[in-house]
């Protein structure tokens, strides 16, 4: 029988509660407590509550994760998270689980958690096999959107919003291209104009001016069309 962790996620930033908390909820043997967002409120629910593993930003207002994690008492673990690399050694120099770059995948999670349960309770941890494929989440609709790389075709700009072209439809969100492109694998999408990124598995056809991806020509802009021929070239 696997024992419940209880954990809870503290985190200033909407959007990132939101994806742990997606990430959580697919992992059998993780029960979430509470969210937080910021230490104040967290410090309230340790001190009520019996808490096994903390998910914790470091770079917070006010209270940061460091000074939150100097209070937590020994039998409860913190996992830290954060955008910043240059906080790592703080984050281990206080025996954290784990340090976790944003954005968090579920793999990365479910390796993390998986480390906190061998270090305390020797069993293993488990998730559907399908939230496994690499994925990324968008905000659509006022929700964060699960998209599967595999599915998505190209990706084109439009000022502040993106139009995500899948094979089953399309999503809109307000993020700026360079953001997406760094959450891409660089071996299965690239840019070929400021306006469009596009997946190398569905490109059909091309030519020094264009690509074509299931009968849809994209332009290539002069500043991207060396490299994209050369990368074409080696496909």
């Amino acid at each position: 029988m696997v024992n419940k962790i209880r954990c809870i996620i503290v985190d200033d930033e909407p959007t990132a509660r939101e994806i742990l908390q997606i990430h959580i909820e697919k992992i059998v043997g993780l029960h979430l407590m509470a969210t937080c967002k910021n230490a104040l409120e967290a410090f309230s629910i340790l001190q009520n509550e019996q808490i096994d593993l903390v998910f914790l930003d470091i770079h917070m207002p006010e209270v940061s994760g460091i000074s939150l994690a100097k209070s937590i008492g020994k039998n409860t673990k913190v996992i830290f998270t954060t955008a910043f690399r240059d906080y790592a050694i703080d984050g281990f120099n206080l025996q954290a689980v784990d340090y976790l770059l944003k954005p968090i995948s579920l793999e990365r999670l479910l390796q993390s958690v998986q480390k906190y349960r061998n270090e305390t309770l020797n069993q293993p941890l488990t998730v559907p096999e399908k939230d496994l494929e690499a994925h990324m989440f968008v905000r659509a609709d006022r929700k964060m959107v699960k998209v599967r790389l595999k599915e998505i075709v190209y990706i084109e700009s439009l000022s502040d919003y993106l139009k995500i072209f899948t094979i089953d439809g399309i999503i809109i969100t307000r993020e700026a291209i360079s953001n997406i492109e760094a959450k891409l694998p660089s071996d299965q999408f690239f840019r070929i104009h400021r306006s469009f990124i596009v997946a190398m598995n569905y490109v059909s056809s091309y030519t020094k001016e264009f690509v074509e991806l299931k009968d849809k020509q994209l332009p290539i802009s002069r500043s991207y069309r060396t490299f994209v021929i050369n990368l074409l070239e080696r496909m």
